[in-house]
């Protein structure tokens, strides 16, 4: 059991640090993106998400403070998930399924760090 929950974590702070990384990599490509979706400060906005993912990933694979890098994915999960992935508002079916299915993969993202914090404070 103990092996798991080593694994796991792993895998979800590689995949939230290299999500991180790559906003650093691709930060006009994904500002470009952020602003044509109206999302105000948009090169800082990717940054700080950025920023928030890697720090979060770190925190999730060394196991430091793993409760606030949690919450540092969460924060940057939230408006992202809102913001960005709003399939509501979206006409065009193709670009709508795929908005939604981002957006339900960052809500079952959420959802998961949610569960594996509350595992880590119980």
């Amino acid at each position: 059991m103990e092996a798991l929950f080593v694994i796991g974590h792993l895998v979800v702070g590689i995949y939230f640090l290299q999500s991180g990384i790559k906003h650093f990599f691709n930060t006009n490509y994904l500002a470009g993106y952020a602003a044509s979706k109206g999302i105000p400060f948009a090169k800082f906005s990717v940054i700080a998400a950025g920023v928030l993912f890697a720090l979060g990933g770190i925190s999730l694979i060394g196991w430091i403070r793993p409760d606030l890098g949690i919450g540092f994915i969460v924060l940057a999960l939230l408006p992202v998930t809102t913001l960005m992935h709003n399939f509501w508002a979206i006409k065009d079916p193709m670009q709508r399924a795929n908005e939604e299915i981002n957006f339900g993969k960052n809500i079952v993202l959420i959802g998961s760090l949610l569960l594996l914090l509350a595992f880590i404070l119980a």
